[in-house]
């Protein structure tokens, strides 16, 4: 075979990995389509399920309102998108997974695949925590300091921006057990020294909590210290990690 020969051929590997990459996407975008198509007919009433935990402390006579003319409807539309991501992560993680796992060992996809499972569990664990527990409490304190006089009217366009923001920051918070386990699996730090650390990891809860919450020290709280109770949860399991490695070495 000739060098201009060599040469042509080279580039193929690169292609098609771009190729397979390519279609990994596509289908994960089909996916969240087709999801999207089938939950939007029920737009309203998934924005009526997420609004719930306001509306029922709304006192009498008080009511959600659209500010602008477009927000009855790009609102709901934007849940459902939202939604529609939300609920073919599964799908769209699976497409990642069979891209990455062909150049992995096969001790590594024993691990990596409860991993995975595991962070889209504690992902929608996040979320749930956040809509039946903080929700209730935070709204619960936001609608009873107001003064009398001021008649409590959301906007739906700008509840929806806070609460996407909580469900991702607890979503998100939800995967500190993942995050230790892998540094710890990497080598990057061990167990040991995560517990050593530990004073200064809480410190980094409450700092999120503030940065990732509204301004306010229930929900801060509420998202600190489930981050710190993961935090020990990953500690454990990293440690069990550790041992299955050294005595693999051994």
């Amino acid at each position: 075979m000739s060098s201009t020969d060599k040469s042509q051929d080279q580039p193929q590997p690169l292609l098609a990995h771009l190729t397979e990459l390519r279609d990994k996407l596509l289908r994960s975008l089909l996916a969240v389509l087709i999801v999207f198509i089938g939950l939007f007919a029920f737009a309203n009433e998934i924005y009526t399920f997420v609004s719930k935990p306001l509306r029922s402390l709304l006192p009498d006579g008080a009511t959600m309102i659209a500010t602008e003319v477009a927000s009855p409807f790009l609102t709901p539309f934007k849940l459902t998108l939202v939604a529609s991501i939300f609920l073919a992560i599964p799908y769209v993680l699976y497409q990642v997974w069979s891209f990455i796992a062909p150049g992995m060992y096969r001790h590594e996809k024993r691990l990596a695949i409860p991993l995975l499972v595991s962070s889209v569990l504690l992902f929608y664990a996040g979320a749930a925590f956040a809509y039946y527990v903080v929700f209730p409490l935070i709204f619960a304190f936001f609608t009873s300091v107001g003064p009398d006089d001021i008649t409590i009217m959301t906007d739906i366009n700008r509840y929806l921006d806070f609460v996407l923001k909580l469900f991702f920051a607890f979503g998100l918070a939800f995967e500190i057990p993942i995050a230790a386990v892998l540094m710890i699996w990497a080598g990057i730090t061990t167990a040991d020294d995560l517990i050593k650390k530990r004073p200064y990891i809480i410190v980094g809860c409450f700092v999120l909590g503030m940065l990732l919450t509204p301004p306010d020290f229930i929900s801060q709280t509420l998202l600190a210290f489930p981050m710190w109770m993961l935090f020990e949860v990953g500690v454990f399991f990293g440690r069990f990690i550790e041992r299955r490695q050294d005595a693999s070495t051994d």
